[in-house]
């Protein structure tokens, strides 16, 4: 074993030194963390300020869906593309179920039945024999305001509908029978001029992340159901509606990216 050199003096350590070194790792310490929280805090009030419409996921033309239209027209929904379009599932058989939705969707027909870059669509969701499909869609767009141009009523086999609501809609639930029912999403669906299945942000009073809301109406009126305050005049289905009106509007005034 090699000996130690003796030219080479152990170090000496100074105490006065050591604990300067320590304060100021901690400083450097202290004050990267105070950094970091305001720059969090920055970006957390700027998140909660940005009140656009969240985009949610887009629908892209291949797998996009193709229905029998109440005209007897065979039709895509990416033909609508360039427009705003507020979409709604429902059962002929369970009409209760999507009361809501409906009711809403009729006063959108009112209020924006004029204006050109929206559009409207209702997908009958419950199986229908094919030969009868298009008596069926015509009598029931007559029954419910169902209106063209402004207004598709379609449908399309069960499979094909029942997957693209599911999967493309982002539907909270698959549309199945149960006990001679139809269970399935009543929310109304917007998506902007792009594609894009968009919903609601609602910043918080408190700050930190807003909510991103669906517009489901018969939750709401659930809601309203069980005495549940809103804060304003307004009931939850009150409220839920106007932050759609609100939410098309915003949507109306972005611009199309063909």
């Amino acid at each position: 074993m090699p000996l130690p050199d003796p030219s080479l003096e152990p170090a000496i350590r100074d105490p006065k030194k050591l604990r300067l070194t320590a304060f100021i790792l901690v400083g450097m310490m202290l004050l990267g963390g105070s950094l970091i929280l305001i720059a969090y805090e920055q970006w957390s009030h700027s998140q909660a300020k940005d009140e656009r419409p969240a985009v949610i996921y887009r629908i892209t033309p291949e797998r996009d869906l193709r229905m029998l239209r109440q005209d007897g027209k065979t039709v895509d929904l990416v033909d609508l593309r360039g427009k705003v379009i507020a979409l709604n599932v429902f059962s002929l058989r369970d009409p209760e179920a999507a009361k809501g939705s409906m009711a809403v969707m009729q006063r959108l027909a009112a209020t924006h039945g004029s204006t050109p870059d929206f559009a409207m669509v209702s997908l009958l969701v419950d199986p229908q024999p094919a030969d009868k499909l298009l008596t069926t869609l015509k009598d029931l767009s007559a029954a419910q305001g169902i209106s063209l141009p402004l207004w598709w009523l379609g449908s399309n086999e069960p499979k094909t509908l029942h997957k693209f609501i599911k999967n493309e809609l982002k539907a909270t639930i698959y549309p199945h029978e149960t006990h001679g029912k139809w269970e399935y999403d009543t929310s109304v669906v917007l998506l902007d001029k792009n594609g894009h299945i968009r919903r609601a942000v609602v910043p918080q009073k408190q700050g930190g992340p807003p909510f991103i809301a669906t517009f489901d109406f018969e939750q709401a009126s659930a809601w309203d159901a069980k005495g549940v305050k809103t804060g304003t005049e307004r009931s939850n289905a009150g409220e839920l509606e106007l932050l759609l009106t609100r939410t098309i509007d915003k949507l109306l005034a972005e611009p199309f990216k063909p």
